[in-house]
């Protein structure tokens, strides 16, 4: 099913792009949802992952996508609500036809978290990797019909030098997310711009630079507008969600992350966001398809 998420620019080409959501939820159990995760898909075909949390995995099979068609895998950060079925998908992909290798970008580590390299190679690596019998997935010395070719995106200061992924375009830039290495990701392809804030305080405010005239923006409403100051350190409040959209230009907004502090309170939420932006606005569910309608005549 296709859902109105809003009215894309002049030259995004809406009709070849949708976003499907794998997961809307977060890391807790009780709210129904899998958690994070996306799937661009291009002309009908899966091109680009976005973070795998539980249950995404599921939700890519049942949005009938295949692994062989993917450009890239993209992770905003590591927790495990982010990335837990990332080993199911490269197990999957032994049982299908892929032959090409397949980029996987995501976050430098520090001390609470590993880069996106150590973290694969803590999975895959023999031998001592936690699922090492997947080791030829990694190991150039190995024969595999295809290699995860991993890369660190760590821009410095603002935005990331584009990245290619078939036909997509990958931008990214560091956000904070507490303590924890992240990135946000833009992604363009067709005339089309998707920005996905990941879990962010958006302390610093880099996200906004991202998102500048993005036809869509998925934020994370994982706290409510009266979060403490705690969450406030890992999470953005509805306001500041609606303070980034309307000041970058944003086309339309699309709520993920959605957990048990936010459901139900969907009202508020909106409301908080009306104070600086008013277009149009959606509250993700797990397996939903969004597209943008083409703008209106002389629209950009």
């Amino acid at each position: 099913m296709c859902i109105f998420a809003g009215q894309a620019y002049a030259d995004c080409d809406s009709e070849r792009v949708r976003l499907i959501v794998l997961g809307s939820g977060g890391p807790e159990l009780g709210d129904g949802r899998a958690s994070s995760g996306y799937l661009l898909m291009l002309d009908g075909a899966a091109r680009i992952l976005i973070d795998t949390g539980s249950g995404t995995a599921l939700g890519f099979e049942r949005a009938g996508a295949r692994i062989e068609d993917l450009d890239a895998v993209l992770f905003t950060h590591l927790h495990v609500d982010h990335a837990a079925d990332f080993p199911a998908f490269v197990k999957a992909a032994y049982f299908t036809s892929r032959q090409r290798d397949l980029p996987v970008y995501g976050p430098a580590g520090n001390a609470l978290m590993p880069a996106v390299d150590a973290w694969l190679a803590a999975l895959f690596a023999a031998p001592d990797g936690a699922f090492h019998y997947l080791h030829e997935y990694l190991d150039p010395q190995q024969a595999s019909d295809f290699k995860l070719k991993v890369q660190v995106v760590d821009p410095p200061q603002g935005i990331s030098a584009p990245l290619r992924a078939g036909a997509w375009t990958l931008r990214a830039t560091r956000v904070r997310h507490g303590p924890i290495p992240a990135i946000a990701w833009r992604a363009e392809a067709a005339g089309c711009a998707l920005v996905f804030s990941g879990d962010t305080s958006n302390a610093g405010r880099t996200l906004d630079v991202l998102a500048r005239d993005a036809d869509l923006l998925v934020a994370h409403n994982a706290v409510p507008q009266n979060a403490g100051r705690a969450a406030l350190m890992l999470h953005m409040p509805p306001d500041e969600i609606g303070r980034i959209a309307g000041s970058a230009n944003v086309r339309a907004v699309l709520l993920s992350h959605r957990m048990r502090r936010t459901l139900g309170r969907e009202p508020q939420t909106l409301a908080a966001i009306r104070r600086h932006y008013d277009g149009p606005v959606a509250f993700a569910d797990d397996g939903a398809m969004y597209s943008l309608l083409p703008a209106a005549e002389g629209a950009r």
